[in-house]
C-alpha cells in the first residue's frame, strides 16, 4: 500500500473532481487559498491536521479516505458521524435511528427492484 503521502493529492483532486468542483470552488468552501488547494494536489506541500479536516469537510469525505486508509467514498461519512455522535443519543432515539436505517435499507432495496 502506497504511502498516505502518496495518495492523498490524488484522492484530493478526485474527491474534488467527482464532486464537480474547481480548485477555487473547494478553497472557497474550505477557507483555504487556491494556490494551498493546488500545492497539496501536486504534492508540494501537506495540509496541517486542521486544514485537512477542512478539505474532508468541503468535500463530505473522511480523512482516512483522503489519507488512503479507506477506499469507501461515499457512505463513510455519514456512518462516522452516527459513530461519533451515538453517545449522546438516548436509548430510544439510538433504536429510532437503526428502525429508520432499516426502513431506508428497505426503499433503497424497493427501488432496484422496480
Amino acid at each position: 500500500m502506497p504511502e498516505s503521502s502518496d495518495v492523498f493529492p490524488a484522492r484530493l483532486r478526485a474527491a474534488r473532481e467527482k464532486r464537480g468542483l474547481t480548485q477555487g470552488e473547494l478553497a472557497k468552501r474550505a477557507g483555504l487559498q487556491v494556490s494551498a488547494i493546488s500545492h497539496f494536489e501536486t504534492g508540494t506541500r501537506k495540509p496541517s491536521f486542521d486544514n485537512l479536516r477542512r478539505l474532508a469537510d468541503a468535500l463530505d469525505v473522511t480523512t482516512d479516505y483522503l489519507l488512503g486508509r479507506t477506499e469507501e467514498f461515499d457512505g463513510s461519512v455519514a456512518a462516522a458521524k452516527l459513530h461519533r455522535h451515538g453517545a449522546n443519543l438516548t436509548a430510544t432515539d439510538l433504536e429510532l435511528t437503526e428502525q429508520f436505517i432499516k426502513l431506508l435499507e428497505k426503499r433503497n432495496k424497493e427501488r432496484e427492484q422496480s
